[in-house]
């Protein structure tokens, strides 16, 4: 089994930064493409930003100049730093792996993490 676990969500005033962490836990091989989303209520999953294996990256309009996105390949884990924070960032953002190969020789397509809450509010 393949689990993603984040950590560091918590509520900060506007203008302060947070730093989210995801680690993949298994029998793991190799990740290609992670990302954070983020859901808001009563809106969308949206995606916030994504980087390949390789170390490419994309951020949607809203985050760019603010969040930066990275990983650690040797530790399975994706990294998203949040600078310059808005009340608009307030969302429950999640870790996604797109394809997980595993050391048996498997594929696992889409795996999510469980949710962390960033609350941006003065």
């Amino acid at each position: 089994q393949v689990q993603l676990v984040e950590s560091g969500g918590g509520l900060v005033q506007p203008g302060g930064s947070l730093r989210l962490s995801c680690a993949a836990s298994g029998s793991i091989f190799s990740i290609n493409a992670m990302g954070w989303y983020r859901q808001a209520p009563g809106k969308q999953r949206e995606l916030v930003a994504a980087i390949t294996s390789g170390g490419s990256t994309n951020y949607a309009d809203s985050v760019k100049g603010r969040f930066t996105i990275s990983r650690d390949n040797a530790k399975n884990t994706v990294y998203l730093q949040m600078n310059s924070l808005k009340p608009e960032d307030t969302a429950v953002y999640y870790c996604n792996a797109a394809r997980i190969a595993t050391m048996e020789g498997d594929w696992v397509f889409g795996s999510w993490g469980q949710g962390t809450q960033v609350t941006v509010s003065s």
